[in-house]
């Protein structure tokens, strides 16, 4: 009997979003994280930030290493029901070359912000050089 699976459904999974019950969704199982959360390595605010939603991107993204996958196990609760969660798939493929847009022009903004004041302080000891061997 002790074997049998509990099934949650997100509803279930979602109040269980604080730093006293932590609960998340990894491909398809529930893990109770609670007692993880001051052990996790980048914080405990990225774990509840992942709450009463599928967070199997979230832990994907990061890119955990296979000790991280297999502690996993030990928080173990149960299998989500997926039908309760909501399907965002329609909404990934507009979203995906806008984003790489912002990424560029951010990159070429901080690239800016960096040569910027380097060309100006070139210019400036550039023209302090000329002006001295001249006089």
């Amino acid at each position: 009997m002790g074997s049998e699976t509990k099934v949650y459904t997100l509803e279930e999974v979602a109040p269980h979003n604080n730093a006293k019950d932590c609960w998340l969704v990894i491909s398809g199982k529930v893990y109770d994280v609670t007692k993880f959360l001051d052990d996790h390595p980048g914080g405990d605010e990225v774990l509840l930030a992942a709450t009463g939603k599928d967070a199997t991107d979230d832990f994907e993204d990061v890119g955990h290493s296979s000790s991280a996958r297999a502690m996993l196990d030990e928080y173990y609760v149960g299998d989500i029901d997926s039908a309760t969660i909501p399907t965002k798939k329609a909404y990934t493929p507009p979203n995906q070359p806008h984003y790489n847009q912002d990424k560029t022009s951010e990159f070429i903004i901080k690239l800016l912000q960096f040569l910027v004041p380097l060309i100006i302080l070139g210019v400036a000891v550039g023209i302090r050089f000329y002006t001295k061997q001249s006089s």
